[in-house]
């Protein structure tokens, strides 16, 4: 993928090392020289000194042939149009703008743009990691579903991994087992001692914790 990525913040400069380091050709953009020097040491990307809502600038930073753009300023409103520019006049198949306001979230999602809030996701996310402590995630999947692994309780031994599963909620990915690990069907009975992987949607993470205690 070509990404480029608009704003060198903490954000900006993370999400292009992220994306280099993943084989990604990356292109990150920002008016401030300083920025952009404090990039990891070895950075693989190229980076491009210059207003982020000047057109030669962006024609420079191979806008054209970008597969997506990151539009993640510190200001909600330069990312708005930042966005609007790669969706409309560019014609960039998959932008995201970062905003801090909830309310400006809405508007750019009346005007086609996907957004990431971080103040809302902030709030939501740490609300659930707060409820659901006995559940300890081992890896996170993007903002909304995480890996948990758990032991089997003793009154689901002998039940079938269909009587943990809720469909688009919680999945159990895999069972160790005796020094090995696999992945269960449906009807795989559930024995003592088995450590359960599980995938499960953060909003549906309080029902596992009442399923495994039940």
């Amino acid at each position: 993928m070509r990404a480029l990525i608009l704003g060198c913040g903490r954000i900006g400069g993370g999400l292009a090392q992220r994306l280099a380091v993943a084989g990604h050709a990356v292109t990150i953009v920002d008016s401030d020289p300083a920025a952009l020097a404090g990039l990891p040491a070895g950075f693989s990307g190229r980076t491009v000194v210059g207003d982020v809502l000047d057109r030669r600038v962006l024609v420079a930073a191979a806008i054209e042939q970008s597969d997506g753009l990151a539009a993640v300023t510190v200001r909600d409103d330069i990312n708005l149009v930042a966005a609007r520019l790669a969706r409309l006049v560019f014609h960039v198949p998959r932008v995201i703008a970062r905003v801090y306001s909830p309310r400006a979230a809405e508007i750019y999602r009346r005007l086609g743009i996907q957004t990431v809030t971080t103040t809302t996701w902030g709030i939501n996310r740490i609300a659930e990691l707060l409820s659901y402590a006995e559940l300890e995630p081992v890896a996170s999947l993007g903002s909304d579903v995480d890996v948990v692994n758990a032991d089997v309780p003793a009154l689901l031994v002998g039940r079938p991994v269909s009587a943990l599963t809720r469909p688009g909620e919680i999945h159990v990915a895999a069972i160790s087992r005796g020094g090995k690990t696999f992945l269960p069907h449906l009807g795989t009975i559930l024995e003592a001692d088995d450590l359960l992987h599980l995938v499960v949607l953060a909003s549906a993470a309080d029902h596992l914790a009442a399923l495994l205690r039940a």
